[in-house]
């Protein structure tokens, strides 16, 4: 079994082809994980697709063979070729892989560095693969352990203190742009996920009045009624309307095609200033002289400063990554069967052995007799063993086995620090789903 994760993020692809890539409606990421589940050399596949990557995280048999198809497969719903795709992919192999997700989900792959949204998205890709079936015992040891690594970067170092988001740096950036305080100016928010939540917040902060747009109306009066009196809504359909009447408009919606496009914009004498934190794009491209559009890839001269400032947490994060990464693949030898199985029997042997020869000591058995016994022994301990020894074998694929082997390490006193390691299984998703 092999760990394999091909990568397209805002390092390796410019938006206009992220945006094709992007996964992000359910109906066409469950084709491309039925499609990928077919595939032979494929056992398990978590996607994740947001607005700076695309990540296709499996667990595999065969790497080459396995990438050339996930390539095939993906042009094939993206419609980028697949020599583009071959040429811009990051390709990550077992230890390479695990450091990445554990990169990735502790924020040091980010565009903001330190952001925190990245964690939540990953849990919501690992929830969507894990309930649909596309992903079991492989992966989800892995995201166990990528959660526990992304907890210990934030409790040991400060790169999640004062935590910036794409959100936050667009707005940063609007207040640059305007040359002044915002207070006081209203700004037209698109949608009412994670991003337009975190938009509308900061803009608040900044003394913005925000109204918020949004398909559905209950989600639109949802996010308002979390930030307060400054945030009111507006339906739907009045978007053509208030996107020609406010200088500020900050979409992210999870829209396939553009919302805002030519022939709904209006020319005006006002600057307009347009944040399109979306992928796909919200705002098609349009030639207005008084119109500036900002999408996520233009944000990278404030997402340098960020990173500028966060290099020595990061040094410090990556540590955490590389020793997490190497624990966890000691962890995994320590949870292979046959040696459990053996040093258990072993262990019954030398009990059996120790206290034989204890009772020849003492005269309760004739030393001519302890190969006889000694036999009767060895075949009293190997039945006993035979039910467990089966049930292990039998469990050893199983989403649970962890756990039990952990168990019957601690129990048999095999491995040092197994309670702390029984603690250290958890699953964010699922110990919120057994509740």
């Amino acid at each position: 079994m092999h760990y394999l994760t091909v990568s397209f993020t805002h390092k390796n692809t410019d938006i206009s082809i992220r945006e094709k890539l992007a996964l992000s409606e359910e109906e066409k990421r469950t084709n491309f994980q039925n499609r990928l589940k077919e595939y032979p050399t494929i056992n398990e596949t978590i996607v994740l697709s947001t607005c700076n990557r695309v990540e296709i995280i499996l667990s595999v048999t065969t790497c080459d063979e396995t990438i050339k198809y996930i390539y095939e497969v993906l042009s094939d719903i993206s419609g980028v070729d697949v020599d583009d795709l071959e040429e811009r992919a990051d390709v990550y192999e077992d230890n390479g892989a695990i450091f990445h997700l554990f990169s990735v989900i502790s924020s040091l792959d980010s565009l903001v560095i330190g952001e925190t949204q990245i964690v939540g998205q990953l849990k919501d890709a690992y929830k969507f693969s894990f309930d649909k079936g596309f992903c079991d015992q492989k992966l989800s040891r892995a995201m166990h352990h990528a959660f526990k690594c992304a907890a210990k970067v934030r409790n040991n170092t400060a790169i999640s203190q004062s935590a910036i988001s794409v959100s936050s740096v667009a707005v940063s950036m609007a207040k640059d742009l305007l040359g002044r305080n915002l207070g006081g100016s209203t700004a037209l928010v698109i949608g009412a996920g994670e991003m337009s939540r975190l938009a509308a917040k900061h803009l608040i902060t900044h003394g913005v009045n925000v109204i918020i747009i949004n398909r559905n109306p209950e989600h639109a009066q949802s996010l308002a009624d979390e930030l307060g009196e400054m945030a009111t809504i507006a339906p739907f359909s009045k978007l053509a309307d208030l996107i020609n009447r406010y200088k500020l408009v900050f979409s992210a919606t999870g829209a396939p095609q553009p919302i805002i496009t030519e022939e709904i914009i209006e020319e005006k004498e006002f600057e307009r200033y347009w944040f399109d934190i979306a992928i796909p794009r919200d705002i098609e491209n349009c030639d207005h002289d008084n119109i500036h559009i900002y999408a996520v890839d233009d944000l990278k001269e404030l997402v340098e400063k960020n990173l500028a400032q966060r290099e020595e947490q990061a040094k410090i994060a990556y540590s955490i990554v590389g020793k997490a990464t190497m624990d966890f693949f000691k962890w995994l030898q320590s949870l292979c069967i046959d040696p459990i199985i053996k040093e258990i029997r072993d262990k019954a042997q030398d009990c059996a052995i120790y206290e034989l020869n204890r009772a020849i000591k003492k005269g309760f058995i004739d030393e001519a007799y302890k190969e006889e016994v000694t036999k009767i022994l060895h075949h009293s301990f190997n039945s006993f063993l035979h039910v467990p020894t089966k049930k292990l074998k039998g469990i050893a694929e199983s989403a649970e086995a962890d756990v039990i082997v952990q168990s019957v390490q601690y129990i048999f006193d095999i491995n040092e620090d197994q309670s702390e390691k029984l603690n250290m299984y958890k699953c964010e998703y699922q110990m919120e789903n057994n509740v």
